[in-house]
């Protein structure tokens, strides 16, 4: 007689394995990874320290800053976390990033006055060496290969 029959349990079936998800880190993504997490902190931390000190100078710049930041805060956690859903959400913001970064930088060329100072975005992210503006290219093409190395 099993221990199982002596004190009357029923063994548990065993619930079927989850997916693993996709890593999304892997490689060329580890790159993307340490890129945006420094973009994260580029980013916020100008835009907290210029709201903070004299956001009344350049409301506009400062806070499209601050929303750069949370872009790039988002993407990194969805290449940390990984699985098809937080590849699809990068995908998305990617796609948002670069939006922005083509927005903000042709109006800021357009319309200079409208940003006494610069942003993250400002002039396709020129202070920033253009990486504004590689970043979500080459993270949009990782992504989408991710999704085909998956399936």
């Amino acid at each position: 007689m099993t221990a199982t029959e002596e004190n009357g349990t029923v063994p548990r079936e065993e619930k079927p394995t989850q997916k693993k998800r996709t890593r999304l880190i892997s490689g060329p993504g580890m790159l993307l990874l340490w890129l945006y997490g420094v973009m994260v902190v580029g980013a916020v931390s100008r835009s907290a320290v210029q709201i903070s000190t004299e956001f009344d100078k350049a409301p506009l710049a400062y806070s499209l800053s601050a929303v750069a930041g949370v872009v790039y805060g988002f993407i990194t956690y969805s290449l940390v976390r990984g699985g098809e859903t937080a590849r699809k959400a990068a995908l998305v913001c990617c796609a948002a990033e670069l939006a922005g970064v083509l927005t903000v930088g042709t109006w800021t060329l357009v319309e200079p006055s409208a940003f006494p100072d610069a942003t993250v975005w400002s002039d396709y992210g020129m202070g920033y060496l253009f990486i504004p503006v590689l970043l979500p290219l080459s993270a949009m093409y990782w992504l989408r290969k991710a999704r085909t190395a998956a399936q």
